[in-house]
């Protein structure tokens, strides 16, 4: 019997313990907006920095910058959004956090509003697409869409251009929430847009530029109905997923809705919507990105949600969930949970370059 009991502890002994994901996640803090990718044998998760308005030292800022901080500004706590952090895990349980990762101190004409940033590895960098200054229809300073470039993934980024990639609207689209999509071709597609617009841009190979499309559109526009921002792109089985969020991002109507087709550039026909406010669980889920495991069909939704109990619409922390097809190619419905899927490593066998 000892030797049976000696055994058996030997045996608990070497099962791993794993916390949850989505408690480890939302321990992080508060954080929305948030893309998860698969760099350098490691997830990586790029979101907002979603604080409710710690004061910043003015001090850090350029003249350029200074100024731009004296312009109108929707909400306070956008002058407190100057940066981004990013976490990285080899299982999606275990989070490392890489603080400012990006940073104005790096992008001289970004003065605050830095959201919702996107990561693609190409030419052997990595490139970070991010939004900034919350311009609207009537300004005229500098902001948009901007991109910044690391030799890795943890950064530090720095603007490689020295202006907004994309820095006025077009379509109706404000110049935020963009997300760079590579497709089997090499191809790279920009989708971006608030206030109820949404387009898609064609990158140039360096993704310095926006080039024209095959039809010579630079800007083309593929808002569906109810859209509201944080669009995304999967591409399974040759098929297109257009993805995004509607409803307000404040509240409970907030969610993820999707389209299907056969091009990157769409038309898109409407398939219904997957995320949806569970009042057990938490309010508002939306902004989400995902990931599929390399060399697998296994694919996780990565979103933030309002912690049920918050107050403040900038209260927001990340959570994931599987995401699964049914046989028809169709996504199936979320099922939000508390905990999360728990222990995804990656193995030498599901990673693929870089």
């Amino acid at each position: 019997m000892k030797r049976l009991f000696t055994l058996l502890s030997a045996v608990l002994v070497s099962i791993p313990c794993f916390a949850q994901a989505t408690a480890n996640l939302s321990s992080q803090g508060y954080y929305a907006d948030p893309e998860i990718r698969v760099f350098d044998h490691q997830y990586w998760i790029y979101p907002t920095s979603s604080n409710t308005g710690e004061q910043s030292d003015e001090s850090r800022f350029n003249t350029q910058q200074t100024k731009l901080r004296k312009q109108h500004v929707v909400h306070k706590a956008y002058l407190s959004q100057t940066s981004l952090d990013a976490f990285s895990s080899p299982d999606l349980v275990h989070w490392t956090k890489h603080p400012q990762v990006l940073s104005v101190r790096n992008v001289s004409w970004a003065a605050y509003a830095v959201w919702a940033p996107s990561a693609i590895y190409r030419n052997g960098k990595y490139y970070l697409f991010f939004a900034a200054n919350d311009i609207q229809k009537t300004d005229t300073f500098p902001g948009g869409i901007g991109v910044a470039v690391s030799n890795k993934p943890g950064g530090p980024f720095k603007d490689a251009l020295g202006k907004p990639l994309i820095g006025a609207f077009q379509n109706g689209a404000q110049p935020i929430d963009p997300m760079a999509f590579q497709d089997d071709d090499g191809s790279v597609y920009l989708y971006y847009g608030g206030q109820g617009h949404c387009n898609v841009a064609k990158l140039s190979s360096d993704l310095t530029h926006v080039i024209p499309m095959s039809d010579g559109t630079l800007y083309k526009e593929i808002t569906p109905t109810h859209y509201t921002e944080g669009p995304f792109m999967i591409k399974r089985n040759g098929v297109y997923y257009f993805m995004w969020s509607e409803g307000d991002w404040g509240n409970s109507t907030y969610g993820v809705a999707y389209a299907k087709s056969t091009s990157p550039t769409g038309p898109f026909t409407p398939a219904g919507k997957i995320l949806s406010t569970d009042p057990t669980i938490a309010n508002g889920p939306g902004h989400h990105s995902v990931v599929r495991i390399p060399n697998t069909d296994n694919w996780y939704i990565v979103y933030h949600r309002h912690p049920l109990g918050t107050a403040d619409r900038n209260q927001r922390v990340m959570a994931i969930d599987p995401m699964r097809f049914d046989k028809n190619g169709n996504i199936e419905p979320v099922t939000m949970t508390k905990d999360g899927p728990g222990a995804v490593p990656l193995l030498h066998k599901n990673v693929e370059t870089p």
